[in-house]
Protein backbone atom coordinates (compact mmCIF):
# COMPACT_ATOMS: atom_id res chain seq x y z
CA UNK A 1 0.00 0.00 0.00
CA UNK A 2 1.41 3.58 -0.93
CA UNK A 3 1.11 6.79 1.22
CA UNK A 4 -0.17 9.87 -1.41
CA UNK A 5 -0.20 13.32 -0.04
CA UNK A 6 -3.49 15.33 -0.83
CA UNK A 7 -4.96 18.24 -0.10
CA UNK A 8 -8.86 18.02 1.31
CA UNK A 9 -11.51 20.27 2.85
CA UNK A 10 -12.47 18.94 6.24
CA UNK A 11 -16.43 18.81 6.27
CA UNK A 12 -17.18 17.35 10.13
CA UNK A 13 -15.93 15.45 12.86
CA UNK A 14 -16.71 12.16 13.28
CA UNK A 15 -16.33 9.91 16.06
CA UNK A 16 -12.89 8.77 16.82
CA UNK A 17 -11.81 12.87 16.45
CA UNK A 18 -11.24 11.99 12.52
CA UNK A 19 -12.02 14.82 10.12
CA UNK A 20 -14.18 13.76 7.23
CA UNK A 21 -13.22 14.37 3.74
CA UNK A 22 -14.65 13.76 0.31
CA UNK A 23 -12.32 13.16 -3.15
CA UNK A 24 -13.52 12.14 -6.39
CA UNK A 25 -12.72 8.52 -4.93
CA UNK A 26 -14.92 8.92 -2.37
CA UNK A 27 -14.79 9.23 1.83
CA UNK A 28 -11.44 9.91 3.61
CA UNK A 29 -11.07 10.22 7.38
CA UNK A 30 -8.12 12.04 8.80
CA UNK A 31 -6.76 12.60 12.18
CA UNK A 32 -5.60 15.84 13.54
CA UNK A 33 -7.75 17.86 11.73
CA UNK A 34 -11.21 20.25 12.57
CA UNK A 35 -14.12 21.15 10.66
CA UNK A 36 -13.87 23.98 8.01
CA UNK A 37 -10.12 23.16 7.72
CA UNK A 38 -8.01 22.88 4.66
CA UNK A 39 -5.36 20.49 5.07
CA UNK A 40 -2.67 18.38 3.56
CA UNK A 41 -3.07 15.28 4.69
CA UNK A 42 -0.56 11.63 3.83
CA UNK A 43 -3.41 9.49 3.16
CA UNK A 44 -2.93 5.42 2.95
CA UNK A 45 -4.39 3.73 -0.29
CA UNK A 46 -6.59 0.83 0.15
CA UNK A 47 -10.14 -0.38 -0.21
CA UNK A 48 -12.89 1.15 1.78
CA UNK A 49 -12.79 4.71 3.54
CA UNK A 50 -9.51 5.59 3.52
CA UNK A 51 -7.95 7.07 6.67
CA UNK A 52 -4.89 9.84 6.42
CA UNK A 53 -3.14 11.89 9.29
CA UNK A 54 -3.04 15.73 8.80
CA UNK A 55 0.93 16.72 7.46
CA UNK A 56 -0.04 20.63 6.88
CA UNK A 57 -2.72 23.00 8.06
CA UNK A 58 -3.29 25.41 4.79
CA UNK A 59 -6.55 27.19 6.61
CA UNK A 60 -7.18 27.14 10.21
CA UNK A 61 -10.06 26.78 12.03
CA UNK A 62 -10.98 29.21 14.70
CA UNK A 63 -10.82 25.75 17.13
CA UNK A 64 -7.29 25.27 16.60
CA UNK A 65 -4.80 25.18 19.30
CA UNK A 66 -1.17 23.94 20.19
CA UNK A 67 -1.99 20.75 21.89
CA UNK A 68 0.91 17.93 22.72
CA UNK A 69 1.45 15.10 19.94
CA UNK A 70 0.32 12.26 22.06
CA UNK A 71 -1.40 9.01 21.14
CA UNK A 72 -4.16 9.34 23.24
CA UNK A 73 -4.79 12.71 23.00
CA UNK A 74 -6.59 12.73 19.79
CA UNK A 75 -8.46 16.23 19.96
CA UNK A 76 -5.98 18.03 22.00
CA UNK A 77 -5.78 20.02 18.69
CA UNK A 78 -9.27 21.71 19.32
CA UNK A 79 -10.17 24.36 21.91
CA UNK A 80 -11.85 22.75 25.51
CA UNK A 81 -14.90 24.73 24.39
CA UNK A 82 -14.82 23.05 20.88
CA UNK A 83 -14.41 19.66 22.15
CA UNK A 84 -18.00 19.65 24.61
CA UNK A 85 -19.52 20.71 21.36
CA UNK A 86 -17.91 17.70 19.13
CA UNK A 87 -18.95 15.11 21.90
CA UNK A 88 -22.65 16.54 22.15
CA UNK A 89 -22.60 15.88 18.50
CA UNK A 90 -21.08 12.81 18.30
CA UNK A 91 -23.88 12.10 20.79
CA UNK A 92 -26.62 13.66 18.37
CA UNK A 93 -25.44 11.91 15.03
CA UNK A 94 -25.43 8.33 16.88
CA UNK A 95 -29.11 8.93 17.68
CA UNK A 96 -30.64 10.01 14.56
CA UNK A 97 -28.03 7.30 12.38
CA UNK A 98 -27.94 4.12 14.37
CA UNK A 99 -31.01 4.87 16.71
CA UNK A 100 -33.13 6.31 14.08
CA UNK A 101 -34.42 8.06 16.76
CA UNK A 102 -35.36 12.26 16.79
CA UNK A 103 -34.49 13.06 20.32
CA UNK A 104 -32.30 16.51 21.69
CA UNK A 105 -29.32 16.10 23.57
CA UNK A 106 -28.30 18.56 26.32
CA UNK A 107 -24.97 20.28 26.77
CA UNK A 108 -21.80 18.01 27.46
CA UNK A 109 -20.87 18.61 31.08
CA UNK A 110 -17.51 19.51 31.09
CA UNK A 111 -15.21 17.79 33.57
CA UNK A 112 -13.85 20.10 36.02
CA UNK A 113 -10.31 19.27 35.20
CA UNK A 114 -9.25 19.56 31.30
CA UNK A 115 -5.90 18.19 32.10
CA UNK A 116 -3.78 16.16 34.66
CA UNK A 117 -7.37 14.10 35.35
CA UNK A 118 -6.19 10.90 34.82
CA UNK A 119 -5.85 9.01 38.00
CA UNK A 120 -4.28 5.84 36.00
CA UNK A 121 -1.52 5.40 33.88
CA UNK A 122 0.20 2.19 32.18
CA UNK A 123 3.10 2.43 30.42
CA UNK A 124 5.82 0.46 28.44
CA UNK A 125 9.34 -0.11 29.96
CA UNK A 126 11.75 0.63 27.34
CA UNK A 127 15.66 1.53 27.91
CA UNK A 128 15.19 5.44 26.75
CA UNK A 129 12.14 5.43 29.02
CA UNK A 130 8.45 4.93 30.13
CA UNK A 131 6.96 5.17 26.72
CA UNK A 132 3.44 5.08 25.12
CA UNK A 133 2.41 2.24 23.21
CA UNK A 134 2.40 4.27 20.07
CA UNK A 135 -0.80 3.59 17.75
CA UNK A 136 0.52 4.76 14.48
CA UNK A 137 2.98 3.38 13.96
CA UNK A 138 5.92 0.76 15.46
CA UNK A 139 7.90 2.62 17.75
CA UNK A 140 6.88 3.52 21.67
CA UNK A 141 6.80 7.21 22.44
CA UNK A 142 8.70 7.96 25.23
CA UNK A 143 7.17 10.31 27.63
CA UNK A 144 9.00 12.45 29.95
CA UNK A 145 6.14 14.65 30.76
CA UNK A 146 2.23 13.04 30.36
CA UNK A 147 0.56 16.22 30.86
CA UNK A 148 -3.09 13.88 31.13
CA UNK A 149 -2.11 12.19 34.65
CA UNK A 150 -2.58 13.51 37.84
CA UNK A 151 0.34 15.49 39.73
CA UNK A 152 0.58 12.79 41.92
CA UNK A 153 1.37 10.50 39.00
CA UNK A 154 4.07 13.15 37.40
CA UNK A 155 5.96 13.15 40.55
CA UNK A 156 6.25 9.29 40.67
CA UNK A 157 7.27 9.47 36.94
CA UNK A 158 9.55 12.63 37.86
CA UNK A 159 11.89 10.02 39.62
CA UNK A 160 11.89 6.67 38.28
CA UNK A 161 14.90 5.74 36.34
CA UNK A 162 13.36 3.18 33.67
CA UNK A 163 16.72 0.74 34.14
CA UNK A 164 15.93 0.12 38.15
CA UNK A 165 12.72 -1.26 36.71
CA UNK A 166 14.09 -4.73 35.27
CA UNK A 167 12.93 -7.38 34.36
CA UNK A 168 8.97 -5.70 34.36
CA UNK A 169 7.86 -4.72 30.60
CA UNK A 170 5.04 -2.80 31.59
CA UNK A 171 4.18 -0.85 34.49
CA UNK A 172 0.83 0.81 36.04
CA UNK A 173 -0.06 3.28 38.32
CA UNK A 174 -3.72 3.98 39.96
CA UNK A 175 -3.45 7.74 42.37
CA UNK A 176 -6.02 8.89 44.55
CA UNK A 177 -7.28 12.92 44.04
CA UNK A 178 -8.69 12.18 47.48
CA UNK A 179 -5.54 10.95 49.48
CA UNK A 180 -2.77 12.15 47.10
CA UNK A 181 -0.97 8.14 47.22
CA UNK A 182 -0.48 6.32 44.41
CA UNK A 183 0.08 2.50 43.88
CA UNK A 184 1.92 0.93 41.01
CA UNK A 185 1.89 -2.67 39.35
CA UNK A 186 4.57 -4.20 37.23
CA UNK A 187 3.94 -6.21 34.52
CA UNK A 188 6.55 -9.48 34.25
CA UNK A 189 6.66 -13.08 33.95
CA UNK A 190 8.31 -14.45 37.02
CA UNK A 191 8.14 -15.01 40.84
CA UNK A 192 7.90 -11.89 43.14
CA UNK A 193 11.39 -12.40 44.68
CA UNK A 194 12.85 -11.52 40.86
CA UNK A 195 11.00 -8.12 40.86
CA UNK A 196 12.12 -6.87 44.59
CA UNK A 197 14.62 -4.09 43.09
CA UNK A 198 12.36 -2.77 41.04
CA UNK A 199 9.63 -2.42 43.84
CA UNK A 200 12.02 -1.06 46.29
CA UNK A 201 12.94 1.68 43.47
CA UNK A 202 9.26 2.19 42.96
CA UNK A 203 8.94 2.83 46.64
CA UNK A 204 11.59 5.12 46.92
CA UNK A 205 10.06 6.73 43.66
CA UNK A 206 6.62 7.49 46.31
CA UNK A 207 4.26 4.84 45.85
CA UNK A 208 2.70 3.27 48.91
CA UNK A 209 2.26 -0.05 47.24
CA UNK A 210 3.40 -2.34 44.88
CA UNK A 211 1.90 -5.26 42.98
CA UNK A 212 2.94 -7.81 40.55
CA UNK A 213 0.99 -9.07 37.42
CA UNK A 214 1.65 -11.57 35.27
CA UNK A 215 1.20 -10.66 31.39
CA UNK A 216 -2.09 -12.10 29.72
CA UNK A 217 -4.09 -11.28 26.26
CA UNK A 218 -6.45 -9.41 28.66
CA UNK A 219 -5.44 -6.96 31.20
CA UNK A 220 -4.44 -8.13 34.36
CA UNK A 221 -6.25 -11.52 33.79
CA UNK A 222 -3.64 -13.83 34.90
CA UNK A 223 -3.34 -13.15 38.51
CA UNK A 224 -1.82 -10.20 40.83
CA UNK A 225 0.39 -10.59 43.95
CA UNK A 226 1.11 -7.89 46.24
CA UNK A 227 4.82 -7.30 46.60
CA UNK A 228 5.44 -4.25 48.90
CA UNK A 229 2.91 -2.16 51.07
CA UNK A 230 -0.42 -1.29 50.01
CA UNK A 231 -2.76 -3.30 47.16
CA UNK A 232 -5.57 -0.36 47.29
CA UNK A 233 -6.40 3.32 48.00
CA UNK A 234 -9.11 5.13 48.93
CA UNK A 235 -11.29 7.62 46.79
CA UNK A 236 -14.21 9.75 45.72
CA UNK A 237 -16.75 9.14 43.34
CA UNK A 238 -19.65 11.72 43.57
CA UNK A 239 -20.99 11.09 46.84
CA UNK A 240 -19.03 7.89 48.40
CA UNK A 241 -15.22 6.62 49.14
CA UNK A 242 -14.48 3.52 46.94
CA UNK A 243 -11.19 1.34 47.06
CA UNK A 244 -8.92 1.43 43.81
CA UNK A 245 -6.06 -0.50 43.19
CA UNK A 246 -3.42 -0.12 39.93
CA UNK A 247 -4.97 -2.74 38.42
CA UNK A 248 -9.00 -3.42 39.08
CA UNK A 249 -11.47 -1.34 36.99
CA UNK A 250 -12.14 2.64 38.37
CA UNK A 251 -13.51 5.12 36.39
CA UNK A 252 -10.28 7.43 35.26
CA UNK A 253 -11.78 10.55 36.06
CA UNK A 254 -12.99 10.77 39.91
CA UNK A 255 -14.53 13.94 39.67
CA UNK A 256 -16.03 14.05 36.74
CA UNK A 257 -17.60 10.75 36.76
CA UNK A 258 -19.10 11.48 40.09
CA UNK A 259 -21.14 14.15 38.34
CA UNK A 260 -22.55 11.05 36.23
CA UNK A 261 -23.40 8.90 39.11
CA UNK A 262 -25.19 11.81 40.95
CA UNK A 263 -27.02 12.64 37.66
CA UNK A 264 -27.79 9.16 37.71
CA UNK A 265 -28.85 8.93 40.56
CA UNK A 266 -31.07 11.95 40.11
CA UNK A 267 -32.66 10.32 36.78
CA UNK A 268 -33.00 7.12 39.21
CA UNK A 269 -35.64 8.85 41.70
CA UNK A 270 -36.74 6.52 44.46
CA UNK A 271 -38.65 3.48 45.37
CA UNK A 272 -38.45 0.35 46.46
CA UNK A 273 -35.63 -1.96 44.85
CA UNK A 274 -32.78 -0.75 42.03
CA UNK A 275 -30.71 -3.06 40.29
CA UNK A 276 -27.44 -2.00 38.87
CA UNK A 277 -25.91 -4.21 36.67
CA UNK A 278 -22.62 -3.97 35.25
CA UNK A 279 -22.23 -2.68 38.89
CA UNK A 280 -18.52 -3.02 39.46
CA UNK A 281 -17.66 -1.80 43.36
CA UNK A 282 -20.77 -0.42 43.66
CA UNK A 283 -19.69 3.31 42.84
CA UNK A 284 -23.45 3.82 41.32
CA UNK A 285 -25.14 1.60 43.04
CA UNK A 286 -23.85 3.09 46.69
CA UNK A 287 -25.74 6.36 45.67
CA UNK A 288 -29.34 4.84 44.75
CA UNK A 289 -28.60 3.31 48.44
CA UNK A 290 -30.14 6.24 50.23
CA UNK A 291 -33.57 6.53 47.58
CA UNK A 292 -34.44 3.09 47.41
CA UNK A 293 -35.19 0.71 50.14
CA UNK A 294 -32.88 -1.47 49.30
CA UNK A 295 -30.29 -2.12 46.06
CA UNK A 296 -28.88 -5.05 44.11
CA UNK A 297 -25.01 -4.38 42.89
CA UNK A 298 -24.53 -7.10 40.11
CA UNK A 299 -21.64 -7.48 38.45
CA UNK A 300 -19.54 -10.67 37.11
CA UNK A 301 -15.82 -9.34 38.21
CA UNK A 302 -14.88 -11.35 41.93
CA UNK A 303 -12.60 -8.71 42.47
CA UNK A 304 -14.77 -5.64 41.68
CA UNK A 305 -17.28 -7.06 44.42
CA UNK A 306 -15.33 -7.63 47.22
CA UNK A 307 -13.91 -4.01 47.36
CA UNK A 308 -17.89 -3.32 47.33
CA UNK A 309 -18.43 -5.72 50.13
CA UNK A 310 -15.71 -4.51 51.88
CA UNK A 311 -16.22 -0.48 51.52
CA UNK A 312 -20.05 -1.13 52.46
CA UNK A 313 -18.72 -2.86 55.39
CA UNK A 314 -16.56 0.02 56.32
CA UNK A 315 -19.56 2.40 55.77
CA UNK A 316 -22.36 0.36 57.49
CA UNK A 317 -24.82 0.81 53.99
CA UNK A 318 -27.13 -2.19 54.62
CA UNK A 319 -29.10 -1.89 52.63
CA UNK A 320 -26.64 -2.87 49.61
CA UNK A 321 -26.43 -6.74 48.44
CA UNK A 322 -23.06 -7.50 45.72
CA UNK A 323 -24.09 -10.09 43.51
CA UNK A 324 -22.01 -12.28 41.22
CA UNK A 325 -23.95 -12.74 38.02
CA UNK A 326 -24.63 -11.88 34.66
CA UNK A 327 -26.20 -9.06 33.06
CA UNK A 328 -28.33 -11.20 30.64
CA UNK A 329 -29.78 -13.63 33.22
CA UNK A 330 -31.54 -11.57 36.79
CA UNK A 331 -34.39 -11.44 35.98
CA UNK A 332 -35.46 -12.97 39.42
CA UNK A 333 -34.74 -9.86 40.77
CA UNK A 334 -38.30 -8.17 40.98
CA UNK A 335 -37.16 -4.41 40.54
CA UNK A 336 -38.49 -0.77 40.10
CA UNK A 337 -35.55 0.40 38.40
CA UNK A 338 -32.70 -0.89 36.58
CA UNK A 339 -29.43 0.86 36.13
CA UNK A 340 -27.06 -0.33 33.64
CA UNK A 341 -23.35 0.81 33.08
CA UNK A 342 -22.14 -1.74 30.33
CA UNK A 343 -18.34 -2.16 28.76
CA UNK A 344 -18.01 -1.09 25.76
CA UNK A 345 -19.93 -3.36 23.71
CA UNK A 346 -22.92 -2.37 25.52
CA UNK A 347 -25.77 -4.58 25.88
CA UNK A 348 -25.96 -7.72 24.56
CA UNK A 349 -29.34 -8.55 23.33
CA UNK A 350 -30.35 -11.13 26.25
CA UNK A 351 -29.49 -8.64 28.58
CA UNK A 352 -31.92 -6.00 26.84
CA UNK A 353 -34.72 -8.94 26.54
CA UNK A 354 -34.53 -9.82 30.21
CA UNK A 355 -34.65 -5.11 31.08
CA UNK A 356 -37.92 -5.31 29.08
CA UNK A 357 -39.44 -8.69 30.87
CA UNK A 358 -38.18 -7.20 33.98
CA UNK A 359 -40.97 -5.47 36.34
CA UNK A 360 -38.94 -2.47 36.12
CA UNK A 361 -40.72 0.53 34.40
CA UNK A 362 -37.19 3.01 34.31
CA UNK A 363 -33.66 2.20 33.29
CA UNK A 364 -30.99 5.03 33.63
CA UNK A 365 -28.79 3.95 30.87
CA UNK A 366 -24.62 5.11 31.57
CA UNK A 367 -22.52 4.41 28.20
CA UNK A 368 -18.82 4.82 27.42
CA UNK A 369 -19.87 4.42 23.52
CA UNK A 370 -22.33 6.69 21.29
CA UNK A 371 -22.85 3.76 19.11
CA UNK A 372 -23.40 0.61 21.03
CA UNK A 373 -25.78 2.96 23.48
CA UNK A 374 -27.39 3.80 20.37
CA UNK A 375 -28.59 0.71 19.14
CA UNK A 376 -29.57 -0.31 22.34
CA UNK A 377 -31.82 2.75 22.28
CA UNK A 378 -33.12 2.43 19.24
CA UNK A 379 -34.02 -1.76 20.22
CA UNK A 380 -35.75 -0.47 22.91
CA UNK A 381 -37.69 2.84 22.04
CA UNK A 382 -38.85 0.16 19.29
CA UNK A 383 -40.40 -2.01 21.92
CA UNK A 384 -42.13 0.68 23.71
CA UNK A 385 -39.78 2.42 25.72
CA UNK A 386 -39.31 6.11 26.18
CA UNK A 387 -36.76 7.86 25.87
CA UNK A 388 -35.57 10.80 28.13
CA UNK A 389 -33.18 13.37 29.26
CA UNK A 390 -29.64 12.50 27.46
CA UNK A 391 -26.62 14.17 28.92
CA UNK A 392 -23.06 13.37 27.85
CA UNK A 393 -20.39 13.90 29.94
CA UNK A 394 -16.94 14.28 29.10
CA UNK A 395 -14.56 11.98 31.44
CA UNK A 396 -11.48 12.17 28.82
CA UNK A 397 -10.75 15.61 27.97
CA UNK A 398 -8.74 16.34 25.22
CA UNK A 399 -9.86 13.06 23.49
CA UNK A 400 -12.70 12.10 21.64
CA UNK A 401 -14.45 9.88 23.89
CA UNK A 402 -17.44 10.78 25.57
CA UNK A 403 -19.67 9.03 28.29
CA UNK A 404 -23.35 9.74 28.24
CA UNK A 405 -25.96 9.32 31.14
CA UNK A 406 -29.38 8.90 30.22
CA UNK A 407 -33.13 7.28 31.42
CA UNK A 408 -35.61 5.70 29.48
CA UNK A 409 -39.42 5.13 30.90
CA UNK A 410 -41.51 2.41 29.91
Amino acid sequence: MSDALLTLEIEKLVAGGLGLARDESGVVLVRGALPGEQVTARVRSGKGVRQGVTVDVLRRSPDRVDGPDLPTADLAHASYEAQLGFKRAFVEEALSRIAKVRHGVAATVPSPQEWGYRNTAQYLVTPQGLAYRERRGSDPLVVRADPLVMPEIQAVLDRIDPERLDPATEVAFRASRLTGEVVAAVIGAGEPKAFLRASDHLMEAGVVGVSLAQPAGRRFSAGVRLIAGEGEITEQFGEVQVRVSATGFAQVNPEAAGLAYRRATQLAGEGEHAVDLYGGAGAIGRHLAKHFRRVTVLDSSAEALARGRQDVANTGEGNVTFRNGDAARFSELGTDVIVVDPPRAGLEEAARDHIHASTADRLVYVSCDPATWARDVGDLVRRGWKLGEVVPHDFYPQTSHVEIVSVLNR
